[in-house]
């Protein structure tokens, strides 16, 4: 009997697109390979669908915001069908990004020092605060979204203008900048999957040098790294993997500068569009596309 799988995509957050994306990518693939195939939003029709389908995995493909926040997937544990990536708590600690770097640092991974600003100090407090635990510049990001939204690089002349552009989150993360090379790894399962650098012609690798081909960003693979730095990187990728909890594949954000690697933030479910990351490397370790989805596949389950 052909397996039936149900992918779940689209949803609410601001990584909507580059969702529905993954899961139009992800289904090509399995239909592709004989799988029976449904894709359908997380909407009040999504129980209706589920039952009628009966499918024997859910493919989450949902990024950001009530997709991999452990929102749905306390949805899912209820219905009892194994779906795909990490669960409900694991979910909710990478995704909130204090939480994680809190993780990070008291389990010894180098991450750039931070504090939680929630827009209730006067102008110059937050700059003496500022000049005092970090030094221009700073990221300022929101700690619940993914794919770089909203993320800004900010000097002392534009932060409170950037500032002004998240006040709906209430809560947001001011973070120290470390400049350096962006480079990133990822791990299926308990395996380590493999790394690569970024070179974005933008000021950083943000929401447009992900996904706007447009953008030129250059993907350099393998990593000039000496096999200990390369392994050092890995080691602490699947680490942070661990201390989360996660299933399934992750990907690490890292900075490499002054010999040292400082971890950003871990995405639960990375993308699988054209552009990704993920399957790039997994195809240069030389494990296809489809072979990519099988062992995500594998790995569902409930419970987690």
């Amino acid at each position: 009997m052909k397996k039936k799988i149900l992918i779940i995509s689209g949803g609410i957050s601001k990584e909507r697109i580059i969702s529905i994306d993954t899961g139009k990518q992800v289904a090509k693939e399995l239909r592709k390979n004989g799988y029976v195939v449904k894709i359908c939003e997380p909407d009040k029709n999504f129980l209706s669908i589920t039952k009628n389908f009966r499918p024997h995995i859910i493919f989450n493909a949902l990024h950001g915001q009530f997709g991999e926040d452990g929102y749905i997937q306390s949805i899912l544990e209820t219905i009892g069908i194994p779906y795909t990536h990490s669960g409900v708590i694991s979910s909710a600690k990478a995704m909130d990004k204090e939480i994680s770097k809190r993780i990070f640092k008291k389990n010894k991974i180098l991450t750039p020092k931070y504090f939680l600003y929630t827009f209730n100090k006067t102008d110059k407090k937050l700059i003496y605060e500022i000049n005092k635990k970090l030094g221009f510049p700073v990221v300022i990001k929101p700690i619940n979204e993914g794919s770089s939204v909203n993320v800004f690089i900010c000097t002392r002349r534009n932060l409170f203008s950037k500032l002004k552009l998240l006040k709906d989150y209430k809560k947001v993360l001011i973070e120290q900048f470390i400049p350096g090379r962006e480079i990133q790894a990822a791990i299926i399962g308990k395996k380590k999957l493999g790394a690569i650098e970024l070179k974005p012609k933008r000021k950083f690798y943000d929401y447009q040098a992900k996904y706007n081909s447009k953008a030129k960003t250059e993907h350099i693979i393998p990593v000039d790294l000496s096999k200990k730095d390369y392994r050092k990187l890995m080691n602490i990728t699947l680490k942070a993997h661990k201390l989360i909890g996660c299933r399934g594949v992750t990907r690490s954000d890292f900075k490499f500068y002054n010999g040292k690697f400082y971890l950003l933030e871990i995405n639960t479910q990375p993308g699988m569009t054209k552009l990704s990351l993920v399957p790039e490397i997994s195809s240069y370790v030389g494990i296809s596309f489809m072979n990519l989805i099988k062992l995500i596949l594998e790995d569902a389950s409930i419970n987690k």
